[in-house]
């Protein structure tokens, strides 16, 4: 039986139904993590174990014990008094698809997957969408005593979120993510953009109180370009089009790409800010897993 760790988003997104694509995600993960301290969302969550004599019965996840019938007992620290904050880009480059998958859709899956986990541990979350220059509050932060109502008022948002128009090069102020606490920012987006815009906020952003997460999700063709034949080519922000001889212009978009992903990748290796680039075609439990477990270096 295939782990729900190597199911691919195109199989997911088949559900249709996001909660439970999350729930499968994430449980299946909390099986596996095996954290040196922070897992990096939440409390500090190093592992399950299973339940030996001489320890406390009220340590046992009763409600893991009622869907596994395990008597696992979690290891953890202190809850966190952070606030987790989802941040989606909503430009309209993130309808992007390849294999039938959208990079909305894949973004979808990740945010939920990792909501759900805010919510098993009573993590403050809330979600933002960042469309056209602006910073749109889509649900906003819960208190732990409610954290199954932000997390369903999480799944309503995403399933509603719809990706429109260019990003735009307005400034965009730190208003919205003011706050008494230390929040972390866990951001979704390609992070394609024409001039630096994105850097630019994401470095504006980042500081000793606010630790930044980047997912940036690409396609495999965005990366190997390994196209042949003749193509008509759109720009899914500005509408433009433009036919071109795939292999005639593949050498030379795969070296401006390369170039930029690493001059990027570069930039944000700063204090407070971690870059996690993912494929649409790798399992976005595979994803998650490595961003949970290993530590920023």
């Amino acid at each position: 039986m295939q782990k729900t760790t190597g199911l691919l988003a195109s199989s997911l997104i088949k559900l249709k139904n996001l909660q439970l694509t999350g729930k499968l995600v994430s449980e299946e993960l909390m099986l596996g993590i095996h954290s040196s301290k922070r897992s990096g969302i939440g409390i500090e969550f190093e592992q399950y174990r299973h339940y030996e004599p001489g320890d406390d019965p009220k340590r046992i996840d009763w409600k893991l014990f009622a869907r596994t019938n395990k008597h696992l007992v979690r290891e953890s620290s202190t809850e966190s008094d952070r606030q987790i904050r989802f941040v989606l880009d909503l430009s309209g480059s993130m309808n992007y698809t390849e294999n039938g998958v959208s990079r909305l859709q894949y973004a979808q899956i990740l945010l939920a997957s990792l909501a759900y986990l805010c919510y098993i541990q009573n993590d403050e979350m809330s979600l933002y969408g960042l469309r056209e220059g602006r910073v749109e509050t889509i649900s906003g932060t819960g208190s732990a005593s409610s954290a199954r109502q932000a997390f369903q008022k999480i799944l309503v948002g995403l399933e509603k979120a719809t990706a429109s128009g260019p990003w735009g090069t307005s400034a965009l102020g730190q208003a919205e993510f003011q706050s008494r606490k230390k929040e972390q920012l866990i951001f979704v987006s390609d992070l394609l953009q024409t001039g630096d815009e994105w850097l630019s906020w994401i470095c504006s952003l980042a500081g000793p109180y606010r630790e930044i997460v980047i997912f940036q999700l690409l396609g495999d063709q965005e990366e190997d370009f390994d196209l042949k034949g003749f193509y008509r080519f759109k720009d899914l922000e500005s509408g433009q089009e433009v036919e071109l001889d795939a292999e005639t212009v593949g050498m030379q978009f795969r070296t401006a790409m390369q170039g930029y992903l690493a001059d990027l990748k570069a930039a944000l290796q700063i204090p407070h800010v971690r870059l996690v680039r993912a494929r649409m075609s790798e399992p976005v439990g595979m994803v998650l897993k490595a961003f949970l477990t290993r530590r920023k270096g």
